[in-house]
């Protein structure tokens, strides 16, 4: 992909590191990251060529930090805390595009987001053709053989994710035996999990299924697992996680891989 200078909008966790690293290893010369108070790991910085510290909300700053040098075209990569999207103290800009979003979710906020950016001649990309390489796809597995049942709870789940995902609630569920436990909604990944592993009851073997949002919007919030995601899983006694294929990154693979033969737990892709 022929970029030469790209921004970075940085939020949480190792995502964006490591599209620092693919961008650097695909070409791009020059790399500016708007990262957030108590969001960006400060390890970014060593990463790229500018970091410009921000607090959320502050939306005229973050489209200057861009405009001031010379960026055009920036990705949108990690998250941002649920509760910071409303705990945040706008800035008048941010302010009057809030006021004008009668739905406020992810779709919404961030696609809103790229319409301002735009204004400026900053223009949102998407970052997969920097992280191909992090997405597995059809026949991926790790860990323990899927018994017939698991098999029929990841299509069970695949179908009640979709679906759920569709009506833009969340994207992940946690099924046992062909009925929902748990449906992710604001409180995020981590927290279905755990929701999920305790309906499951004290035998645990819940399955866990993660999708992306049917007409995904690939320039932000991204489908994505890691380390973190594993460790959730092996508290909440969640037997298989079933992702899918080509439409989730796989971060941190190494503790990932580790954390599957340790925890006994199936990794797996659906789709």
């Amino acid at each position: 992909m022929a970029v030469k200078t790209l921004g970075i909008i940085a939020g949480n966790r190792s995502l964006p590191r490591v599209l620092a690293r693919q961008a650097r290893q695909a070409g791009v010369e020059r790399l500016v990251a708007v990262a957030f108070e108590g969001e960006t790991d400060p390890a970014l910085a060593s990463l790229v060529d500018e970091i410009v510290w921000l607090k959320v909300g502050q939306l005229s700053k973050m489209i200057a930090a861009f405009t001031d040098r010379g960026v055009t075209q920036c990705v949108m990569v990690g998250q941002i805390a649920p509760r910071n999207l409303f705990d945040l103290r706008p800035d008048l800009r941010a302010m009057a595009l809030l006021f004008r979003l009668k739905q406020k979710n992810a779709h919404t906020l961030f696609g809103a987001l790229a319409d301002e950016l735009k204004k400026d001649g900053v223009e949102l990309i998407e970052a997969t053709p920097w992280l191909k390489s992090v997405m597995p796809g059809p026949g991926f597995s790790w860990g323990p053989k899927l018994s017939e049942a698991q098999r029929e709870d990841v299509a069970f789940g695949y179908r009640m994710a979709k679906e759920v995902s569709r009506l833009e609630i969340g994207q992940t569920v946690v099924v046992k035996e062909g009925t929902v436990l748990a449906v992710e909604g604001f409180e995020g990944t981590d927290a279905c999990l755990r929701r999920g592993g305790q309906l499951a009851g004290s035998k645990g073997g819940a399955v866990a299924v993660k999708v992306a949002k049917e007409k995904h919007d690939w320039r932000f919030d991204l489908p994505c697992i890691g380390a973190h995601t594993l460790s959730a899983c092996a508290e909440a006694g969640i037997a298989v996680l079933a992702v899918e294929a080509d439409k989730t990154l796989l971060l941190e693979q190494e503790e990932v891989e580790a954390a599957v033969r340790s925890q006994k737990i199936a990794l797996v892709t659906v789709g």
